[in-house]
């Protein structure tokens, strides 16, 4: 299941309700590849040992979850008793919560402490099938901290063999002790460290955060050192897509809110518009429009979100499985969006996200009797028997 050709990075369009399917295969990994696949009976030197059984399961490839938050301190359990009791997003951040509670916290935990906790995320979501993530900074909101959190990231991607992706989030919230306008210049002058260990730059480009002209500045500064993921349209049509094709960003996530406008901007670029239904569940927020995009000829990733204020969870399963009932992707549109349109969305489609020769096997193993519709459909009954990385 997920067979592509050779030199397909992502799918648009029709394009994403298809993918390739063989019954009764095999599959040949030699040094962790993917060197063939067929339906033909392995004889002779093309044999392979040793031999994985697939009992009737279905193999495909791993998840690609291109937007987390995993590497943060603590818990903000005491802000899901606001939102139970009433308070909205925005009105747990104008008090002091959310994003700026996460990064005290964060400043008070060593270096070695974040690590660990990080490592555990990590490592469950490794077990839920994703084999390679992006990792977001954006809880320290000061050079120290920020810096902090992308050696973590760094470390991590270390310690584990999926494969971990790392973004300069400095522009997440404005930092304790600084106007707006400072802050954006902080910002934009820690971006040569950051660029030392971050693969990506983000702003979080929405209503009460930071603004179209503040995004274009930061990412003006970053051309040539970063490339640009950003965050747009989850509280409000914040201009962000718009800003984000202009400076040729690879994604722009979130994206709860939009109107044809958005559709517009996309259509033609190399931008991967991403969704985040986790972060749609957990506050309650519109779920995006995924099904009019695909209409409309784009493709459509989907992402966990992964973080402790509006989506503690990284179940790649469970956002596929809201992709079909919350969003009305078919399964295979659903499926597409998790793995090689994830994988796109944070430069990591050539190696992850479909059954390809010579891209790495990284790959699920499911228990018999599984197929994409009942992977949706039966969202929390276990179905992993072996994750291949």
């Amino acid at each position: 299941m997920g067979i592509q050709p050779e030199g397909v990075l992502r799918v648009e369009g029709e394009a994403q309700g298809k993918t390739g399917v063989l019954e009764n295969a095999w599959l040949k990994v030699e040094e962790g590849r993917i060197v063939d696949f067929g339906t033909s009976v392995l004889t002779g030197e093309a044999s392979v040992s040793p031999v994985i059984d697939a009992c009737g399961g279905m193999v495909m490839p791993g998840f690609c979850d291109s937007h987390t938050h995993v590497v943060y301190a603590g818990s903000r359990d005491g802000e899901f008793l606001d939102k139970i009791n009433g308070l909205s997003y925005e009105e747990i951040a104008a008090r002091g919560g959310g994003i700026l509670n996460s990064a005290d916290l964060l400043h008070r935990t060593s270096e070695e402490e974040l690590l660990e906790q990080s490592l555990s995320r990590v490592e469950e979501m490794m077990a839920k099938g994703t084999v390679a993530m992006e990792i977001k900074s954006g809880y320290g909101l000061n050079r120290a901290d920020e810096l902090k959190m992308l050696r973590v990231i760094r470390r991590l991607g270390e310690k584990v063999p999926a494969t971990i992706k790392s973004t300069f989030l400095g522009a997440h919230a404005v930092g304790r002790g600084f106007t707006h306008e400072a802050y954006v210049q902080e910002v934009i002058d820690m971006i040569p460290e950051a660029a030392e260990y971050a693969d990506f730059v983000d702003v979080f480009c929405d209503e009460g955060f930071f603004t179209v002209e503040d995004t274009d500045r930061i990412l003006e500064a970053a051309k040539h050192l970063l490339t640009p993921k950003i965050h747009a349209n989850e509280l409000a049509v914040s201009g962000g897509v718009q800003v984000g094709v202009k400076h040729q960003a690879l994604s722009v996530d979130h994206l709860e809110r939009t109107t044809p406008a958005e559709i517009e901007a996309l259509k033609g670029t190399w931008t991967m518009p991403t969704m985040l239904p986790g972060s749609s569940f957990f506050l309650g927020l519109p779920y995006g429009r995924a099904k009019e995009f695909i209409q409309n000829g784009l493709g459509v990733a989907l992402a966990s979100d992964y973080n402790p204020g509006s989506s503690p969870s990284g179940d790649m399963r469970f956002v596929m499985a809201q992709g079909c009932i919350k969003m009305q992707l078919t399964p295979v549109e659903a499926f597409n969006a998790v793995t090689i349109n994830s994988a796109y969305a944070m430069g990591v489609s050539p190696e992850y996200g479909s059954i390809t020769r010579g891209k790495k096997a990284a790959l699920i193993l499911t228990r018999p009797g599984w197929d994409l519709t009942k992977l949706a459909y039966q969202y929390q009954t276990p179905f992993i028997r072996q994750v291949i990385l």
